[in-house]
């Protein structure tokens, strides 16, 4: 089998992995192995071939990581996930919700819900807003629309 076309495969397992790992360091091997393909395909010895990929690897590692590992932080907005998600959001009364029990509709999704404070009750059909989740229930109250 042709060297660069070991290389090749290199950089994209190193790819493959950095999907995995999200680290941007296997990102930059596979930036290397590709400079060690270039070496081949222009026929240079074994030894070039691995000095391209351990000099390109480190020069991306200290002058192109450190950059874009600071523009993803920089201009990714924090995120909520998961159920914290659904915190602040409106749904529907599907059945009547006091302090001990009932259902809500949020778009497609059924959840079961009970009110937020002792006596407060919804009626079907009423907006209400999530202010809590336990566990699979949702706390709601007034949603002030």
């Amino acid at each position: 089998m042709a060297a660069w076309l070991l290389w090749l495969i290199a950089g994209g397992l190193f790819a493959a992995g950095e999907l995995a790992s999200l680290d941007l360091v296997l990102l930059m091997f596979a930036g290397g192995a590709l400079g060690g393909m270039a070496v081949a395909l222009l026929g240079g010895a074994v030894v070039l071939q691995l000095v391209a990929f351990v000099v390109v690897s480190a020069g991306l590692l200290v002058v192109i990581r450190p950059i874009a590992a600071r523009h993803l932080v920089d201009r990714t907005p924090e995120q909520i996930d998961g159920v914290a998600a659904y915190v602040g959001r409106t749904a529907v009364v599907t059945e009547r919700v006091d302090h001990r029990h009932g259902r809500i509709t949020m778009g497609a999704d059924v959840w079961s819900a009970r009110s937020e404070y002792e006596g407060q009750v919804f009626e079907v059909g009423e907006k209400v807003r999530i202010m809590e989740l336990d566990g699979p229930t949702a706390l709601v109250a007034d949603a002030l629309e």
